[in-house]
């Protein structure tokens, strides 16, 4: 099961150093829009292939460690036999960033752990993803908007 990548409700301590240091984010002029695609994240061997239907969508994550190959892509793309968590739903952040720029994947994260809302997050060169299960997404898109943020969906 994938974790979190900001803290969960036991770690106020941890959230509130994070409150601080987003004070300064750029959150009025922060954008992020919904994918259409349902989303699945998928666990293989390490040591696997990576499968033509990973890479057949035009969104989709690949990343390999000692420890596994894991693929973030359409849930439909999945075959039978294939472990994965369905039912997640990807918010874009418009970039693209400066990679100087600090706090910008924060001011997206610390609202969302505020409302218990579990996030997995993807970075790319240009920007990054947030993904939320998609019984959080009308939780999450609201948390967002409450703290100024534009988000706009498909």
């Amino acid at each position: 099961m994938p974790t979190s990548a900001v803290p969960g409700p036991g770690q106020p301590e941890t959230l509130s150093r994070l409150r601080a240091a987003t004070e300064s984010a750029p959150d009025a002029s922060l954008r992020l829009s919904v994918l259409a695609e349902r989303l699945a994240v998928c666990r293989l061997d390490p040591g696997a292939e990576i499968p033509a239907w990973a890479t057949a969508a035009s969104f989709f994550s690949v990343t390999r460690t000692p420890d596994e190959l894991s693929i973030v892509c359409p849930e439909p793309n999945v075959p039978m036999g294939t472990a994965y968590e369905g039912g997640w739903r990807a918010l874009r952040l418009e970039g693209p960033f400066d990679f100087g720029l600090v706090g910008v994947l924060a001011s997206v994260t610390v609202p969302l752990a505020e409302n218990e809302v579990g996030i997995l997050a993807i970075a790319t060169y240009d920007t990054d993803y947030v993904l939320v299960a998609e019984s959080q997404l009308d939780l999450a898109t609201q948390t967002l908007r409450e703290r100024g943020l534009e988000v706009r969906r498909a």
